[in-house]
């Protein structure tokens, strides 16, 4: 179940954000963007509650959870910044972030983010 919240809660509504980046300004979509962006706090609320009593999303030990929520909150941050609001997600997101594979992805991935359609931000 965590690993489709992951799915749909983070990365569509990030997809959705970063998708109309790449249109024609004559194209973009203004309401579709703020509605994801709703999606994205109202996402970010539940996963901050839910991770004041856990390490890890599913509990005490990394699992395919984690797995789902690695890229979801990368991308999705960057998208739309989780903000000071939601430390317990944030925390977690940083925690994400040590584990030795995710970082392996983060620093393997780092030639391309140039490409990232929003800009990536000089962190991470």
């Amino acid at each position: 179940m965590l690993v489709r919240l992951f799915d749909n809660y983070a990365m569509t509504p990030m997809q959705a954000i970063v998708g109309d980046a790449l249109r024609p300004d004559d194209q973009r979509d203004a309401f579709g963007v703020e509605r994801a962006r709703g999606m994205l706090d109202t996402a970010y609320d539940w996963w901050d509650r839910r991770m004041r009593s856990r390490e890890w999303a599913a509990g005490d030990a990394f699992s395919l959870a984690d797995c789902a929520a690695g890229p979801s909150l990368f991308y999705a941050d960057w998208a739309h910044p989780i903000g000071d609001q939601f430390p317990q997600l944030a925390a977690y997101r940083a925690r994400l972030l040590t584990r030795p594979s995710v970082r392996r992805c983060v620093d393997e991935a780092r030639p391309y983010r140039r490409f990232f359609p929003l800009g990536a931000p000089d962190r991470d």
